[in-house]
């Protein structure tokens, strides 16, 4: 969105608040603890509340919810915002682990929904109760140990070689932007493990090869632009509390995005369709010339859209959940993948740290070759195989550290479906909304030391350099918790624990952005980096650092 369009918004919003004052007097904060009032978050004005904080930048309002955590700690605070129902926000992991085991009272509720309708329907970000539970076994059957071995061991691979290539024919040329590089690696995975696009020959079934291959997804095609510009705009409602206002002047491209990303998950739901009958028609009836000796064990079976297919009848609906999955498993570790580099931009002894590593791992005679034949990485890189979150532990470690500084969902909303009480005796009516921020709590010194702002991926090694976690899902919620953990945790550790090594080990990088200042994220309901990752790739001279 422009910058002329986005103030308009935010002004134009601003002007209603004051006319639609009544409406914010009748909703202030009664939420009380142990009988008392909450004490109000900063920046707290009467009559508006926190309406006029919320309608700044997503990166403004991030550092002001980090401000709470530092004023207030694990206390819980008052959040008010006109036309909204009454809210507070948490810091205690106490109190978060409370919600996490409590799913059926704390839902997203229609706070939530009705924000992100358009864009995900009936998709698990938005589904509760047993059509939650439908959703996420169909997503436990296809991710599976036998198709996440293929889709880390078999894909990533493949799209790393890609990237490899790319990454050497920039050296000497135009500047490369590290965010497009992981997203582009990123959505060719999620888009394979969703719905089977964009995979190589071997993943693909013969009856649907054509109409796949008209529907490959990159991170620079229209589905893509369409939806990262809808997220942002969906982002956008849960801080104007007069977004149907104002939408009415400038919803017209979030329609028309809406409207390509829901027409892309048409038509791959009819392939999967058409898919499926092919193969039940070619289980029926075999034809005897054809081919079946491919080695299976480099075969995904079937694919995610088809295991929701099978979990429900609706075809919208089952495009929507996969939309869903595909959306967070592709923005999410693109995100901290980009967010990881920029770190390791700033912070040269983890880089060393990182190629130590992939050294100890490679056969010291076969410097340069150490590979099987079959690798799809160029001869003078290792097999990327080779690296995983147990033989990489400090890479690893530099990926947690990421996600803690820079979690790719930054904050989290739920809605009391009925009165209840947290452990810190703050009492929720019926309705009223609950937030956390993970973008402040992770940079709480209370939970994370004296040096919780520092960037020190050593806080997940134990003394023998072996990676763990040493923190509950409360403490670290940036993979949720309780029933709603998030599925794609393996692979996104799979992934993580191949692309760096594999990056930092091959290639010198050195920022290429303009000014002093360091990057920032856009509006956005994950963490992406506004204007990418600029960065300028040389050769690194490999035989010793």
């Amino acid at each position: 969105m422009g910058l002329v369009v986005e103030y308009g918004n935010y002004i134009l919003a601003a002007v209603v608040l004051i006319v639609v004052v009544r409406v914010a007097s009748g909703s202030r904060n009664a939420i009380r603890r142990n009988g008392e009032r909450l004490r109000n978050s900063p920046d707290t004005l009467p009559l508006v509340g926190n309406g006029l904080k919320f309608l700044q930048s997503r990166w403004t309002l991030l550092g002001w919810f980090d401000k709470c955590q530092r004023m207030f700690g694990y206390e819980t605070v008052a959040l008010s915002v006109p036309t909204l129902p009454p809210g507070v926000l948490i810091h205690s992991p106490q109190n978060l682990d409370f919600v996490f085991k409590n799913e059926g009272v704390f839902t997203k509720g229609e706070f939530v929904k009705r924000r992100s309708w358009d864009l995900f329907g009936n998709g698990i970000i938005n589904a509760d109760g047993d059509f939650w539970k439908l959703q996420r076994k169909a997503g436990t059957a296809f991710l599976n140990t036998a198709n996440l071995r293929v889709l880390t061991e078999v894909a990533l691979p493949q799209y790393l070689s890609e990237t490899v290539r790319n990454l050497e024919a920039s050296i000497g040329g135009d500047v490369v932007d590290l965010q497009h590089v992981f997203h582009e690696i990123t959505t060719k995975l999620m888009g394979q493990m969703a719905y089977n696009a964009c995979a190589p020959s071997a993943f693909r079934s013969q009856s649907a090869f054509a109409d796949l291959n008209q529907m490959e997804m990159h991170a620079d095609d229209e589905f893509s632009q369409c939806f990262d510009y809808a997220s942002g705009a969906t982002a956008e409602r849960f801080q104007n509390p007069l977004w149907p206002v104002t939408e009415l002047i400038t919803g017209y491209k979030l329609r028309k995005s809406i409207a390509v990303v829901k027409d892309f998950g048409r038509r791959i739901v009819a392939s999967a369709v058409q898919d499926r009958t092919a193969r039940q028609t070619k289980a029926d009836a075999p034809d005897p010339a054809s081919n079946d000796d491919d080695d299976e064990s480099t075969k995904l079976n079937g694919s995610l859209i088809q295991s929701l297919l099978d979990a429900i009848s609706d075809e919208q609906t089952a495009a929507d959940a996969a939309l869903t999955y595909l959306s967070a498993g592709r923005d999410t570790t693109g995100q901290a993948l980009t967010w990881a580099f920029y770190l390791l931009l700033q912070h040269p002894f983890a880089v060393a740290k990182i190629r130590a590593e992939v050294d100890r791992i490679l056969d010291p005679e076969q410097q340069y070759q150490h590979q099987q034949p079959q690798s799809a990485i160029n001869p003078s890189y290792p097999n990327p195989t080779l690296f995983t979150p147990l033989t990489c532990p400090y890479a690893t470690a530099v990926f947690y550290e990421t996600l803690r500084l820079y979690p790719p969902i930054p904050f989290e909303i739920r809605q009391a479906q009925s009165p209840t009480t947290l452990p810190d005796g703050t009492h929720l009516p019926q309705g009223s909304v609950l937030v956390w921020c993970l973008w402040a709590m992770q940079r709480s010194a209370r939970t994370w030391g004296a040096d919780a702002d520092e960037f020190r991926p050593e806080r997940f090694l134990d003394a023998e350099g072996r990676f763990v976690l040493g923190k509950s899902a409360s403490e670290f919620p940036v993979f949720y918790g309780g029933a709603r953990s998030c599925l794609g945790r393996k692979m996104a550790e799979a992934v993580a624990a191949q692309v760096i090594p594999v990056v930092v080990w091959g290639f010198e990088m050195e920022g290429a952005w303009e000014g002093k200042e360091g990057r920032r994220s856009k509006t956005s309901l994950t963490l992406p980096m506004e204007g990418g990752l600029p960065v300028r790739v040389g050769w690194r001279r490999r035989g010793g650092d």
